[in-house]
């Protein structure tokens, strides 16, 4: 990269823990992206097209976004691109093992519902952007307890940006513009069934409503077609199967209704990129409970 960017290096993996890089154009995000660490990027001037994993969301102006692990995305600008984006591996930060504490997990992140994209009023930017500086410096420090310092300023990023997203959430409830009673019947089928229901005409059956009816009113609220957020919703489940435990990727398939290890890996790798195998290996499985 350049001198725009500061990163720690975990000294027993001898690979990126947390990054923070500061762009000036479009340039890196113009190819297709897939970390296996987490990504928050404030856009403080742009306007243009995120494309993350199948769907694509517009911006203009400053706005936050934050993608998950090997979530797939890119960014291509219309004009000026300046902002900083920050990287942390779920070793040197665990979202699961933090939920209480910063509760962005399902917010910020692995939301298979909202736009990756959370627009930002001037006061929202210069908060975000003033915690971002902060650990601009503390990488510039070599002094004691740089760790902790560097998670405590990332926990206040996280929370002050969930804080963001749920309010606007909220207020776009009590508009006029209200998700259909029925999508939210559906978000609780698909949260109850995912491991047993993977079709989108078995949602429809269980909602009493045509496939393609229900297909129409998903593209219109959430971008997505009813069988993406079926995928979605069980990709979420496997990754944290993955990372968090240390159950045999046979077992994994099996509790999310795949009779066969191999076609679930394969389903795997056509949604991430990577096989469950090596998404563990390099996520490091187990270790947030350790």
């Amino acid at each position: 990269m350049s001198s725009n960017t500061l990163e720690l290096i975990d000294p027993q993996r001898k690979s990126l823990a947390f990054k923070v890089y500061a762009f000036e154009d479009d340039v890196y995000f113009s190819s297709l992206k897939k970390y296996n660490y987490f990504s928050v990027i404030l856009v403080t001037k742009g306007k243009g097209m995120v494309t993350a994993d199948l769907s694509q969301y517009p911006f203009d102006g400053t706005c936050l976004m934050c993608f998950s692990l090997y979530q797939p995305f890119k960014i291509k600008s219309e004009g000026a691109f300046q902002g900083v984006m920050v990287n942390f591996h779920p070793e040197f930060f665990c979202l699961h093992k933090h939920r209480n504490e910063v509760s962005c997990n399902g917010v910020l992140f692995n939301n298979i519902y909202d736009s990756p994209v959370t627009a930002l009023t001037k006061d929202e930017t210069e908060l975000l952007l003033s915690t971002i500086n902060g650990l601009r410096l503390e990488l510039q420090n070599t002094g004691i307890a740089q760790t902790e310092v560097l998670i405590s300023y990332l926990k206040i990023l996280l929370i002050n940006g969930s804080r963001i997203k749920l309010f606007q959430q909220q207020a776009e409830d009590a508009s006029l513009t209200k998700t259909p009673v029925i999508l939210d019947t559906l978000k609780n089928a698909i949260d109850e069934h995912f491991s047993s229901l993977h079709s989108a005409g078995e949602y429809a059956d269980l909602l009493n409503i045509s496939t393609a009816a229900l297909n129409r009113v998903c593209k219109t609220h959430f971008n997505k077609t009813l069988s993406q957020l079926i995928s979605d919703r069980i990709i979420i489940e496997a990754k944290r199967q993955l990372y968090l435990t240390d159950k045999p990727v046979k077992q994994i398939a099996y509790e999310l209704g795949f009779n066969d290890e191999f076609y679930f890996s394969r389903f795997f790798k056509n949604h991430v990129a990577i096989s469950p195998q090596f998404f563990r290996d390099t996520i490091g499985f187990n270790r947030a409970n350790a």
